[in-house]
């Protein structure tokens, strides 16, 4: 996000481990949600906050709390797969926000591939553990795991 413009990085999740280690990549502010339950209210008032959310865990009531976060034609990036819901169709079609979707077969490999191998875009700190193969269960063990784990990376060969 920075890399494309953003001035402000506002992450929120309900878990503490995870926000440490995106305030340590990107966030400028990060926000539990679970604790601060005032805080998506917050952002919703005065005709919102942002000018774009990328909602990455697929869960309704977080697309709902960030919709009303989002500045009037403001975009929702859907990034998180939740399965089927129900979005509420005024709030979009009144404040005109556009919702779309991101997966990362399509564009968003390729990119993420050049930044990160450009070395604009540092990722090194979200992974917290690295495995040798033959221990790959208990690196899907642990990367199931959001409060001990951001990324897990498998080495191939002794890498």
């Amino acid at each position: 996000a920075r890399l494309h413009g953003a001035r402000e990085i506002v992450a929120t999740d309900i878990v503490d481990e995870a926000l440490a280690r995106i305030k340590s990549v990107a966030a400028d502010r990060t926000v539990n949600v679970a604790r601060a339950t005032t805080a998506m209210a917050d952002f919703a008032a005065n005709k919102g906050t942002f000018d774009v959310m990328f909602e990455s865990s697929g869960n309704q009531a977080a697309i709902r709390s960030g919709l009303g976060a989002l500045k009037p034609r403001g975009v929702l990036v859907q990034v998180g797969l939740g399965g089927t819901m129900d979005l509420p169709q005024d709030a979009i079609v009144t404040r005109e926000i556009e919702v779309r979707g991101a997966f990362r077969f399509i564009n968003e490999f390729a990119l993420a591939a050049a930044l990160i191998g450009s070395g604009r875009a540092n990722v090194r700190p979200l992974i917290t553990q690295e495995y040798e193969l033959a221990r790959a269960k208990e690196a899907f063990d642990i990367a199931g795991d959001r409060k001990q784990a951001m990324k897990v990376q498998l080495l191939f060969d002794g890498a």
